[in-house]
């Protein structure tokens, strides 16, 4: 499957995802987390001024940062209860419809795994021998692209490692009238060490072994562009390297390769690890950002997803 280069022209959100000019405000993505049950929003250790939000809080938190400059946002959604059968769809349709109404203005991602929902914290479905259980996590996973699509999401981001994944979900958008809805995929994303503070905030740390039968070993540089290749074949809009710091020798060679759009997430520990050294009084934290995000304009990334978002337009100005 090719992708649809008029998607990435349809819109003034994707041109500037797209465009090849180095990083700028508008090219920067800011994570939200959306969680069930609670009463109030929640510090994330180790991130601060990133919080776990409710339905509320979130609102005035989307209402802040497009103030100070964000425009795209990548939404974490947390149910309160745990399920290999189901998902729960209020929760998803009210408040992704809620959010978009309220703030039509603003182009929305959803990350599309389902480490938040197994009982598992796995990011798959498994056979009782404990092999992947390839085919229902796809239809799952797929289910919930859907879910998302159907309730007014921008945009598609599967984060789960799974071969196939970008195939099923294309294929699930044009079915039902979202063939103009872009995938931005995940498409290199190593097992890591560095992933700590977000598996607490997005509640999805696994409760067996860990996720290298799917995470892509990060010694392994040939499967780490393949995976790349592999999703632009079966449709990506546009390509990701996860975590940014550790794969960022990868970019320059994956754009190269695939001729779409690559960028990276700085993930939540290479952020936090800032924190704690300007805690510390080892370094100024926003001149120690900065340094970070002049590294990925250097390494070519076309975006980037940080926590510091929020804060790009000042610093950039």
């Amino acid at each position: 499957m090719k992708t649809k280069t008029l998607r990435l022209r349809s819109n003034q959100y994707l041109r500037h995802l797209s465009e090849s000019g180095s990083l700028n405000v508008n090219k920067m993505i800011q994570p939200l987390f959306l969680v069930e049950g609670i009463d109030e929003k929640e510090p994330i250790k180790g991130l601060p001024d990133v919080h776990r939000d409710t339905n509320k809080t979130i609102l005035n938190q989307i209402e802040s940062d497009l103030k100070s400059g964000v425009s795209q946002f990548l939404l974490f959604m947390v149910p309160s209860e745990k399920s290999d059968t189901s998902f729960s769809t209020n929760f998803y349709q009210s408040n992704i419809s809620l959010i978009k109404k309220t703030f039509p203005e603003m182009f929305l991602w959803l990350d599309t795994c389902i480490c938040s929902v197994t009982t598992t914290g796995h990011c798959c479905h498994f056979h009782p021998k404990g092999t992947i259980n390839l085919e229902l996590t796809l239809k799952r996973l797929s289910e919930l692209a859907l879910i998302y699509a159907d309730s007014g999401a921008d945009g598609i981001a599967p984060s789960d490692m799974m071969d196939g994944r970008v195939l099923s979900h294309r294929k699930i958008l044009d079915e039902n009238n979202h063939s103009h809805v872009p995938i931005m995929s995940y498409s290199t994303k190593f097992k890591s060490h560095f992933y700590g503070p977000f598996r607490g905030a997005a509640d999805s740390s696994p409760q067996f072994g860990d996720r290298s039968g799917y995470q892509l070993d990060v010694r392994d540089r040939d499967t780490a562009i393949h995976t790349s290749i592999r999703d632009k074949e079966e449709g990506a809009d546009l390509l990701m390297v996860k975590p940014g710091m550790t794969a960022i020798d990868l970019i320059g060679p994956i754009k190269e390769k695939t001729g779409l759009p690559t960028g990276a997430y700085q993930v939540s520990g290479e952020y936090a690890s800032l924190v704690y050294l300007a805690k510390e009084g080892f370094l100024d934290f926003e001149e120690g950002l900065k340094e970070t995000w002049d590294v990925f304009r250097r390494a070519g990334s076309s975006f980037l997803i940080t926590y510091g978002a929020r804060i790009s337009k000042r610093l950039y100005s």
